[in-house]
């Protein structure tokens, strides 16, 4: 049996059960708890600890995460699907990540000509 959203294998026992799909954990866990970029709470929280930790920029960061920002940086904006490719990672995974980028406000995404980009956010004056 393999999940009907990821195509991993399933053993019995570890099949979730979603709206008739069965799913391994990770799918199921998407699927019930999407990442969320747009989020003010996750926003001001992200914020405060990263100011807690002495963290500004890409400090901090996981290593995919500084992947993630180094690629923007380079080409200042880049679509999903180009990022996606680029660094060879499954979109789910490049949403949960861009979505603590977000949170950050290291990045921001906006729509054009039907496509989504990413790239980095302004500096804030304060």
């Amino acid at each position: 049996m393999e999940c009907q959203r990821c195509r991993s294998s399933l053993k019995i026992g570890e099949v979730y059960n979603l709206h008739g799909k069965a799913l391994c954990e990770n799918s199921y866990f998407y699927e019930t708890n999407p990442p969320k970029a747009c989020d003010p709470m996750a926003v001001s929280s992200a914020l405060s600890v990263r100011k807690q930790l002495g963290q500004s920029g890409s400090s901090g960061l996981t290593e995919l995460q500084q992947k993630i920002y180094n690629t923007v940086e380079k080409y200042g904006r880049i679509t999903k699907e180009d990022l996606v490719k680029t660094l060879n990672v499954k979109p789910e995974q490049l949403e949960q990540e861009f979505a603590f980028l977000r949170h950050c406000e290291l990045f921001q995404a906006f729509r054009e000509d039907g496509k989504i980009y990413f790239t980095k956010c302004e500096s804030k004056s304060t």
